[in-house]
């Protein structure tokens, strides 16, 4: 009845890795959906197609888009910010900061947030439900998202702790990208395309690009979301 396509390629050591990720692998399953007669298509983007020329990564969610436009399948988009919940080990290292009592953050900039669960009933939602085709922005509600301070304060009330938020200038976070691919090469965390996207000052959601109330509203607050996530660590041995 309907295709949810959610996998993605978030990090890749080159540009052929986006683009065979996330735009050849949404060209196949597109086709697929249509070889199949499957009519409805739910596409997870990314804030970061807004800005296709900051990032390798954006570049290739925007193209990806394009392939889903194109498709006379009909589709209905979603472009989620920093997702967060049990079993996400991309965000592990803030807490672990923050336990510690700072957290090292990008340059002054802001962020929208989505709990996993929030997410993925948003994403039956849409699955069940003939939107149109929309390209919907979502979060926790919370208009302006979060300064990335107040994100790091966030963690630190969800492991009890008060840390210090620490910036780093964007020079200094493109010089560590740098450094760690070429030390740990394919296997590197912080590239200089994620650097470039770090640096950012704006990945908050758009109000009115919200999807409609009656379709979805999130559930959980953002601080209730977090002390479970950071709970999860704790009982996974990972904090």
């Amino acid at each position: 009845d309907a295709v949810l396509h959610i996998a993605g390629v978030v990090n890749a050591p080159t540009p052929a890795g986006f683009i065979t990720g996330n735009v050849d692998g949404t060209h196949r399953m597109v086709a697929a959906a249509a070889g199949l007669g499957v009519r409805r298509f739910v596409h997870v983007s990314s804030l970061s197609a807004r800005e296709p020329d900051l990032s390798l990564y954006g570049n290739s969610k925007a193209l990806a888009e394009d392939e889903v436009r194109k498709s006379g399948l009909d589709w209905t988009m979603v472009r989620p910010p920093g997702v967060y919940g049990p079993g996400d080990l991309e965000m592990r290292d803030v807490f672990r900061m923050a336990k510690l009592g700072f957290v090292v953050l990008p340059p002054a900039g802001r962020v929208s947030l989505v709990h996993v669960r929030d997410l993925a009933r948003l994403l039956v939602a849409m699955a069940e439900t003939d939107t149109g085709r929309h390209i919907y922005e979502c979060d926790d509600g919370v208009d302006g998202g979060y300064s990335h301070a107040e994100f790091a304060r966030l963690v630190g009330g969800a492991v009890g702790k008060r840390p210090i938020p620490l910036h780093v200038p964007r020079a200094l976070l493109h010089f560590v990208g740098h450094a760690d691919r070429f030390l740990r090469e394919a296997n590197a965390k912080l590239t200089p395309d994620r650097a470039a996207y770090l640096s950012h000052p704006d990945w908050t959601a758009t109000p009115h690009h919200r999807p409609p109330a009656n379709l979805w509203t999130p559930q959980i607050a953002t601080l209730d979301g977090l002390v479970e996530t950071a709970d999860w660590y704790r009982s996974n041995g990972l904090l």
